[in-house]
């Protein structure tokens, strides 16, 4: 349930950082495509802008004006007309952009002509419709032009010389601030064939297509002339992130959770484990006091027997076994009290400097009788030269002990123990090996003989007696004199040799 609570939380916790992820993406790029296309207008605004001028400051007025110095005839609906000497209205006729000429009425010999008096009210009319006139073939005039060269002209012309590129580069930059896009851009200009024109600046490498914003820049072009704004973005992921700003504490708030999270199962596995190993432990330790303690009761009361009392050889023979099975009791005692101590880092080394080989020597020379008893062999090889080392010798001598007496307990029936101790040097330390051809172990167990209350399984065959503590009190001797052991089968998987590295005097 913890393991499901957890992973649906980070679940949902990833999947709200990506739809905000997805949904500033989504902002940006759509303020980054208002602000080209608001751009690629301005440009065009700029370049119609500047053609209008052109054609403006170029247009003849005078010929303007001679179309209009006529006065108007308002009898006549045209827009704007004139009587010219011969006495024909022109006039020139809106909606339909054309003039239009009519002759006046003939008169008869010996009649009189009407009247071409001009009233003052029509001298002004006339001369407003004589501007407006103008002002119309003016502006009709620069429109034709500006969108002949708009529609037909410019499209042909090449776009560095249609655009500077300084300009856009400005217009881009501008834009970008106002709308809160504060940040580095590159951007090129290519043509329909998409081939590169203008590069603003160099790219360590090539962006990808989805990281490329583009705009057109000239949309009434023709589509074989088009030519576009692609604009990129080198820190757009970092801007991005950045606006993000509860990403970094409820990322290092996931972290802590999965790190408790974890610790917790661990613990809960370690406890799980150790709670086996200790009723493995009771159980052993109640299997190997047992022995002891009913050979104590069974002697004592044969003690209470009067006629055993008055024997003297079976007497002092009961007393020997009292005496020898309390020793054990006693033994077995300090041995899980000694690993309790050392387990609270409250043991004293008495250090002293020591050679290892007589050391080994002498141990091998006290137990080469159990081994012997044991129908086996032991040999030492003590090839080290630099052999002196500050140690414990109780300690050690134990370590040595404990390794040596493993060798026998785990014996083959079948085969003689060989039991062989060797030393030698490895620069400024001294390497000791205890190799035997017993039964061995598995390499799946390879990694846990060091550790307390741990016992290679046998099923439920108990012919080997011990509590799991003897190799974890041989490694916290080791460790405690700054070495290292380690264990591996033998050759042909037979047997076990454990190597024990020590530092010497000198190192």
């Amino acid at each position: 349930m913890m393991a499901f609570a957890f992973i649906g939380l980070l679940f949902l916790q990833v999947q709200y950082i990506a739809t905000i992820f997805k949904k500033n993406n989504e902002q940006f790029e759509a303020t980054a495509r208002s602000c080209l296309k608001e751009v690629s207008r301005e440009i065009e605004r700029r370049e119609v802008r500047a053609t209008m001028e052109k054609y403006t400051n170029s247009l003849d007025v005078d010929f303007i004006n001679l179309l209009t110095s006529h006065p108007l005839n308002f009898n006549i609906p045209f827009f704007a007309q004139g009587i010219d000497s011969t006495g024909i209205t022109q006039g020139f006729i809106p909606g339909q952009n054309r003039f239009s000429t009519t002759r006046p009425p003939q008169t008869r010999p010996g009649q009189r002509s009407p009247d071409r008096r001009i009233p003052s009210i029509r001298d002004v009319s006339d001369r407003i419709l004589k501007e407006s006139y103008a002002s119309f073939l003016r502006l009709n005039a620069v429109r034709e032009n500006v969108m002949t060269e708009l529609i037909y002209i410019k499209p042909v012309i090449p776009i560095d010389q249609r655009i500077n590129f300084e300009d856009i580069n400005k217009l881009i930059t501008n834009e970008f601030v106002n709308n809160g896009l504060n940040l580095p851009f590159v951007f090129m200009i290519v043509n329909i064939n998409d081939r590169l024109i203008y590069q603003s600046q160099p790219l360590s490498k090539k962006p990808k297509s989805s990281e490329i914003i583009t705009q057109v820049l000239f949309p009434a072009d023709p589509t074989s002339r088009l030519h576009y704004i692609k604009v990129y973005f080198p820190g757009r992921r970092d801007y991005l992130s950045a606006s993000v700003s509860f990403l970094v504490p409820s990322g290092l708030l996931s972290i802590i959770l999965f790190v408790t999270f974890a610790i917790t199962i661990y613990s809960i596995f370690r406890q799980k484990k150790l709670s086996e190993l200790k009723n493995d432990f009771i159980n052993n330790m109640t299997h190997e006091l047992k022995t002891p303690v009913s050979t104590i009761s069974i002697a004592a009361q044969m003690m209470k027997d009067s006629d055993i009392s008055k024997t003297p050889e079976v007497f002092r023979h009961i007393s020997s076994v009292i005496n020898d099975e309390t020793k054990r009791l006693g033994f077995l005692v300090e041995k899980v009290l000694q690993m309790s101590l050392f387990e609270k880092q409250k043991a004293m080394l008495k250090l002293k400097e020591i050679d290892i080989n007589d050391l080994i020597a002498n141990v091998a020379n006290i137990f080469n009788i159990k081994v012997e008893k044991a129908g086996g062999t032991l040999d030492i090889d003590l090839e080290a030269e630099n052999s002196s080392i500050y140690a414990d010798e109780m300690h050690i001598t134990n370590m040595l002990f404990n390794l040596m007496d493993n060798a026998v307990k785990y014996r083959r029936e079948d085969i003689p123990l060989n039991l062989m101790a060797r030393t030698r040097n490895e620069g400024d330390k001294v390497i000791i090996s205890i190799e035997d051809n017993g039964i061995g172990i598995k390499k799946e167990n390879m990694k846990k003989i060091f550790d307390r209350f741990y016992r290679v399984p046998t099923g439920n065959v108990h012919n080997v007696k011990g509590f799991g503590l003897g190799l974890a009190y041989v490694r916290k001797v080791v460790e405690d004199h700054f070495g290292s052991i380690r264990a591996e089968n033998g050759r042909g998987n037979i047997g076990t040799t454990f190597i024990i590295t020590l530092p010497t005097i000198k190192n």
